[in-house]
């Protein structure tokens, strides 16, 4: 039985540290964003002191930003509802209320201004890749965009 040694100072550090596990059928397409260490916007604030629903906000944009990186030039990230027929979203934000809302911003299937505000307990979010609603522009990224904000640019508050 072999255990492993740590001082305190480690201890402590590794139980402040979020824990994130994925499986996937495709190895290649397993795990890369919980095996990743945070960027450093997630981490100026320890997890203790977030409430909520900003920490169900910054894991949020990680998500997306990695559902993102994967498609290709004809697709943008939308997300489906459970539980009901709203149908889907097409991301145009994401945001969040303190200390237990989420909120997406978006358009529906029809191109209806649509916003879904959420309790942090109830939160189910279902990423889906459709089609440009605009295919001679650019494709829209969202994820990377809020992730310049969290980060500062863009009008982000770094020290927030």
């Amino acid at each position: 039985m072999t255990q492993d040694i740590a001082t305190s100072a480690e201890y402590a550090e590794t139980a402040a540290l979020p824990r994130a596990v994925a499986t996937h059928a495709d190895p290649a397409d397993c795990g890369k964003l919980e095996t990743l260490p945070l960027p450093a916007a997630a981490t100026r604030k320890p997890v203790e002191e977030k409430s909520p629903a900003e920490w169900a906000y910054e894991r949020l944009i990680l998500y997306i930003q990695n559902f993102e990186s994967r498609l290709d030039s004809t697709q943008e990230v939308a997300m489906g509802f459970t539980g009901g027929q709203a149908g889907v979203l097409t991301i145009e934000g994401v945001g969040f209320f303190d200390p237990d809302l989420v909120t997406f911003f978006g358009r529906d299937e029809d191109g209806l201004r649509t916003q879904l505000i959420q309790h942090v307990t109830q939160l189910n979010v279902i990423l889906r890749a459709v089609p440009k609603q605009e295919p001679a522009e650019p494709p829209r990224r969202i994820g990377f965009r809020m992730m310049r904000q969290w980060a500062g640019g863009e009008s982000g508050d770094a020290s927030a």
